[in-house]
């Protein structure tokens, strides 16, 4: 029986086929299988505009509030950021839940369209007299409301693909993803040449300016990929092994799925990834949040030189992740997806662990608020010497780490060696483990409807991507990069040795009733 789950997993089900072929034809015809890419590829879009739509404006959300609102503070910006994440988390079950029972147009249509909304009215949060960053907070968390219909499109090409075609399928719509979140701040960088004024359209008192074009344009490909899902999308159902339901209307659809025994679910393996998928997100998430701090603080950068610089080591860590998923796709017909989210969990805590301050070099420790340009005496043990920044040396503002974290005192470097190494190796282990938790799951799921599945699969990651951010803050300002990455490892060990007790139990949901069914024959 063991040997059964190891093939199974290394040779997904089915043979290589092609639409042209005597054993695909016996399956599904070629109209059909044009007409279910067609769908699939439209969702990859659907995907990648959503994408877009949270990064094309985060490196301008700051100063577009200060312009708007003289009262937003940077506590008040958290709020702004994370309100997208907020608004996906309550939205994805719902639109999940949602295309379970209705056609997935309709789910789809309608949160485009919210997100459209939502982008229009960002464009215009600087028209009230007052209270302008409550209209922004709003405006934003309704993009990410919008953007709850990730849920829909992974449960639409779940249900639409076999086990053979799954993990392509998955890495595909990571790819997509991920080339969103790297172009948005392209275009963002493309419409700063517009300026601050830019140009009013005083009919309908709009202003174009290099704040508002960017959330127009992705306002105006909501519209248009909202015109091609109501064009081309179909319903498209096939089981595990590539057939195709009786027929492609909904309702009938729907009476053959409800054919499938739902009980044969493991509860415990779909828990076991939803907290498998939270880590993962959590972990990159919380790098992504004390980038800009750590390496202002061990390596003395300006503001200018951290935006400059993170931004990009963001825009590789997104080209990376393109040629990961790329791989994945390849390595998954060799090995099982198991095996290589567990070689992805290990390559994050090694890049973690080769984080953790080492060694007798310290950073440059800032003392501009210091009186009399004294160390005040600490209870840490020994006052360390070492390079000091005052506001002098760059332009009257001090860099290096602040003396108001303690840490800074006694917590070595991190060395630019640890820290390229570590970031290259983020890179390879994040992707890898973000599209086989969704390729896992949906294999788990099987051909039941899977919306609401991957609404709480979805609602994890915006969750775990509004509290990695306050874990890491508080951690890293309070007890410094030594506890912080300690307990990121600590996290990662923790989620390895979950995947190590549910190992056996994450297998495809139609192998684990194929089982049963060879037990109780």
């Amino acid at each position: 029986m063991a040997s059964l789950g190891t093939e199974a997993e290394r040779e997904p089900l089915l043979g290589d086929r092609s639409p042209g072929s005597r054993e695909w034809n016996s399956i599904e015809s070629e109209e059909h299988y044009k007409s279910r890419w067609r769908s699939i590829r439209i969702l990859y879009l659907t995907m990648f505009l959503s994408s877009i739509g949270f990064s094309i404006v985060i490196m301008s959300i700051w100063p577009y509030l200060q312009k708007i609102d003289q009262t937003a503070d940077a506590s008040f910006l958290g709020w702004v950021i994370a309100s997208f994440s907020l608004g996906q988390m309550v939205a994805s079950p719902m639109f999940g839940l949602w295309s379970n029972y209705r056609p997935r147009k309709e789910p789809l249509i309608v949160s485009i369209f919210i997100s459209v909304a939502a982008n229009c009215l960002y464009a215009y949060v600087h028209l009230p007299a007052s209270h302008n960053k409550y209209y922004m907070l709003a405006a934003r968390g309704l993009v990410g409301f919008g953007a709850g219909n990730v849920a829909v499109v992974r449960s639409y090409i779940a249900g639409a693909t076999s086990l053979q075609e799954r993990t392509g399928s998955m890495a595909n719509t990571s790819t997509c993803q991920a080339l969103g979140f790297i172009l948005g701040p392209v275009f963002q960088t493309c419409f700063a040449l517009i300026g601050e004024e830019g140009v009013t359209w005083e009919l309908v008192k709009l202003q174009i300016n290099m704040y508002t074009a960017p959330v127009l344009l992705s306002a105006s490909l909501g519209v248009v990929n909202a015109i091609l899902i109501l064009g081309i999308l179909r319903e498209h159902r096939v089981d595990d092994s590539g057939r195709q339901y009786k027929s492609i209307n909904f309702e009938e659809a729907r009476a053959d799925e409800a054919e499938i025994p739902q009980g044969n679910i493991d509860k415990v393996a779909v828990v076991a990834t939803n907290v498998l998928f939270f880590v993962v997100l959590f972990i990159f998430a919380l790098f992504e949040t004390i980038l800009t701090p750590l390496t202002m603080d061990m390596y003395a950068w300006t503001q200018e030189q951290a935006v400059l610089y993170n931004g990009i080591i963001l825009a590789a860590l997104g080209v990376e992740a393109v040629g990961v998923f790329m791989g994945v796709k390849l390595l998954s017909k060799k090995m099982g997806e198991r095996a290589i989210l567990l070689g992805g969990l290990t390559v994050v805590w090694v890049s973690f662990f080769i984080l953790l301050p080492w060694g007798d070099e310290f950073p440059n420790i800032q003392w501009e608020d210091l009186h009399n340009n004294s160390v005040p005496n600490t209870t840490f043990g020994e006052i360390l010497t070492g390079p000091w920044s005052s506001p002098g040396d760059h332009g009257g503002r001090a860099v290096g780490c602040p003396i108001e974290q303690a840490w800074c005192l006694y917590t070595p470097k991190i060395h630019l060696a640890q820290f390229f190494t570590s970031v290259v190796l983020i890179g390879v282990g994040y992707p890898t483990c973000n599209v086989m938790s969704y390729t896992l799951y949906s294999k788990i799921l099987g051909p039941t409807p899977q919306g609401v599945y991957m609404g709480w699969l979805t609602a994890s990651g915006s969750g775990a991507r509004i509290l990695g951010p306050v874990f890491i803050s508080h951690v890293y300002t309070y007890l410094g990069p030594r506890w912080a990455f300690s307990l990121v490892c600590g996290a990662v060990l923790l989620a390895v040795t979950l995947l190590g007790g549910v190992y056996r139990r994450l297998v495809a949901f139609s192998l684990r009733y194929g089982r049963t069914q060879e037990q109780t024959s």
